[in-house]
């Protein structure tokens, strides 16, 4: 294979993980491309966290909105805020700009970007991976060779499917949302509803992106009508008459994959690992640890020759984020399940101490380790609304 031909790595999806990969294996000193189908958008709500900001270095004129409290609605109506006190906030993105940036700025520091879409792996002797991919607006079919692929490229994951087992059972919510304009005057509206006829196991929302606001819901119940729930929302607040500027659907997965690689020369990342929150569906942070995590993990399997350290990525996301994943599961099977249960979620998110604790786990991206006092009170009030003992 000359050497103009090799690559260290080929990352095969375009998007915050991928980007993030191969900047990372760039910036290491590998010879890496990335291989994007380009043009697509997925549909997403846009939010990061002051973490996400910091760890990556983004710009803050990426930040089409600062939000700085959250309204939580429940089924009968009830509105509670959720205000972020201290001065923070949570940044709010285009993904149509923001994953761009991070493409432009993986290129910027040495990846060699193709626009195509994948086909398949094939091999060849001496440990050469060959990446298939049709070029973006051709016909033919073209070859990238390379030691190691790093696979993400999305929940369904043609990667994964042909080299992970269980990468094709991996459980799924799916998404959709219509980028609207924004009215004059909501412009850093910031709704959740929680409501069965909007969504049956998941929620709905309302996100500001500046001239633009993200009307979207999410579910993983077959024949449960997305765009008939977003045209009810939508219908029911003032966003019925505004422009809408695009519409975007695709699956998003809520549960880690058990395993991440194939023990020889591939490794998953993002949303193709099954890293999206639970509960929340947050993805964008968790994505872009994801392939920074598989970057480290790539350069040192490249540095000792070990394939075993491709399983790093994952034990060493699950050591920092297992937990939160655990609990937000079991949050989203109990409160998710029936109206008077939302209810009762929603009603909760009243108390100061849930407020904080929600508002510093998802912004540092970590349980806080203080405060047990806080931790437990909020236990018996759970345990009150379960029993119905706390008032309505």
């Amino acid at each position: 294979m000359p050497d103009q031909d090799r690559f260290d790595a080929v990352v095969v999806g375009g998007g915050p993980a991928g980007a993030t990969a191969a900047q990372d294996l760039a910036q290491a000193g590998r010879r890496v491309a990335l291989l994007d189908m380009a043009g697509r958008i997925k549909p997403c709500g846009g939010a990061i966290p002051p973490r996400l900001i910091r760890d990556f270095d983004i710009p803050q004129d990426l930040l089409k909105a600062r939000v700085t409290s959250a309204t939580m609605v429940s089924p009968t109506g009830v509105r509670v805020e959720m205000p972020i006190t201290g001065g923070g906030y949570v940044g709010m993105v285009d993904r149509a700009e923001f994953d761009e940036f991070l493409r432009d700025r993986a290129e910027s520091f040495g990846a060699v970007r193709f626009r195509g879409t994948y086909l398949r792996l094939t091999r060849e002797t001496g440990g050469v991976v060959v990446v298939h991919f049709r070029p973006k607006g051709e016909t033919h079919e073209e070859t990238l060779r390379t030691k190691l692929v790093i696979g993400a490229d999305g929940a369904l994951t043609p990667v994964g499917r042909q080299e992970i087992p269980g990468a094709d059972r991996t459980p799924m919510v799916f998404a959709f949302h219509e980028i609207v304009e924004t009215p004059r005057e909501s412009p850093n509206r910031c709704e959740i509803y929680y409501r069965g006829t909007l969504s049956p196991d998941f929620y709905a929302w309302i996100f500001p992106h500046g001239d633009t606001m993200s009307v979207g819901v999410g579910s993983a119940r077959k024949g449960f009508s997305l765009r008939g729930a977003v045209a009810a929302l939508r219908g029911e607040t003032d966003l019925g008459a505004q422009r809408t500027v695009r519409k975007e659907g695709a699956p998003i997965p809520l549960k880690p994959l058990k395993r991440w690689d194939n023990g020889r020369d591939v490794l998953l990342a993002g949303d193709a690992a099954g890293i999206v929150a639970p509960s929340s569906g947050e993805g964008i942070y968790y994505a872009m640890l994801g392939g920074r995590l598989a970057a480290e993990a790539v350069d040192e399997c490249l540095r000792t020759g070990d394939a075993r350290a491709l399983s790093l990525a994952r034990k060493r996301f699950m050591k920092a984020h297992g937990r939160v994943f655990w609990i937000l599961g079991i949050m989203q099977y109990f409160w998710y399940s029936s109206d008077k249960r939302r209810e009762s979620f929603v009603k909760i998110c009243r108390d100061p101490d849930v407020q904080r604790l929600t508002w510093e786990s998802y912004m540092n991206k970590e349980l806080p380790r203080r405060d047990y006092r806080a931790q437990a009170r909020i236990f018996f009030k759970d345990l009150a609304h379960l029993l119905r003992l706390a008032p309505r």
